[in-house]
């Protein structure tokens, strides 16, 4: 037991540290090369903290699992929107989003995630069709990403001239840090799970807790320190581009590799609640580009009522 809960906090360390270094290194990039922080959080940083969903997605395809990939992908977004995302505008709105960037990611999450709710509604699975076209898309997303980068630059939101950094080793950093978050965030959940077990929490509350925020830690981490170093912009794209690509990715994979059956409640319940808490998060954003802390608060409750229904 002893050795259970050292394990739990160097997992809690390193997601710390992980988050922490990741932020830095993203800011570093944005500035170097001339890019606003919310497309560098919605690129390189999103595509960091999303591996543990990939990772989780593909090895459960590959072992015959493949339809946990549907709740894993639809529950992050869920977590990442109404509950990351709904903690850090309640604490501190953010004052000031560029809006330009965020259109059109926008718009490609919400065309891809309704025509996904479609499908599901008529096929009730996604096949391998719908899982190469959702990867051809995602080639697409990461190749529009790489085209627009310098139309979205103008620089950091800070003022100030341009850091001598290596944009190299800030890569390699970043990269190091994704690894620490990822690490870190299976040491939590899988001693938290036996830490509880062992105090006598229900399994049931085991799963909707320590496992359906396993996934979301890193995306969590990594919005709470954007917002203590003031780079709020970081913490927002993240969570927009981890939405996307848990669509593209975490869906795309298992999908193209053996398809995805899919239960009544994911087309009918958790499709559309990613659907709503999106829309609450970004179109206020879109109009008056800015955030709320009503939408944080909005974004909490909904989540709150999200955990309680599947409880019950």
């Amino acid at each position: 037991m002893v050795m259970t809960v050292v394990l739990f906090v160097l997992g809690l360390v390193l997601i710390c540290l992980g988050g922490d270094r990741l932020v830095d290194a993203a800011v570093a990039i944005a500035n170097k090369i001339g890019i606003p922080q919310i497309v560098v959080g919605a690129t390189i940083v999103s595509l960091g903290t999303t591996l543990p969903e990939i990772l989780v997605s593909t090895t459960a395809a590959f072992d015959g699992s493949a339809a946990i990939a549907a709740g894993n992908a639809f529950g992050s977004i869920i977590c990442n929107t109404a509950l990351i995302a709904g903690l850090t505008q309640t604490i501190k709105p953010n004052p000031r989003v560029e809006t330009a960037p965020l259109a059109w990611r926008a718009g490609l999450f919400f065309i891809v995630i309704i025509l996904l709710d479609i499908c599901g509604f008529m096929t009730g699975s996604f096949g391998r069709p719908a899982g190469f076209l959702l990867l051809a898309t995602f080639v697409a997303y990461a190749v529009l990403n790489i085209v627009r980068a310098g139309a979205e630059g103008g620089g950091s939101e800070e003022d100030g001239a341009v850091e001598d950094v290596s944009l190299v080793k800030q890569l390699l950093i970043l990269a190091v840090c994704a690894a620490l978050l990822y690490v870190g965030a299976n040491l939590l959940v899988d001693n938290g799970i036996l830490i509880a077990q062992a105090i006598g929490v229900p399994e049931r509350v085991i799963a909707v807790t320590f496992i359906a925020l396993g996934t979301s830690l890193p995306e969590l981490v990594t919005s709470i320190m954007s917002l203590i170093k003031g780079y709020e912009n970081v913490g927002f794209g993240n969570i927009l581009g981890a939405n996307t690509l848990n669509l593209l990715a975490v869906i795309g994979i298992p999908a193209a590799v053996v398809g995805i059956p899919l239960e009544a409640q994911t087309y009918r319940m958790d499709i559309p609640l990613a659907i709503l808490v999106m829309a609450i998060l970004i179109l206020p954003i879109l109009v008056r580009k800015k955030s709320s802390r009503i939408q944080g608060i909005l974004l909490l409750a909904i989540y709150f009522g999200y955990c309680v229904i599947s409880f019950i």
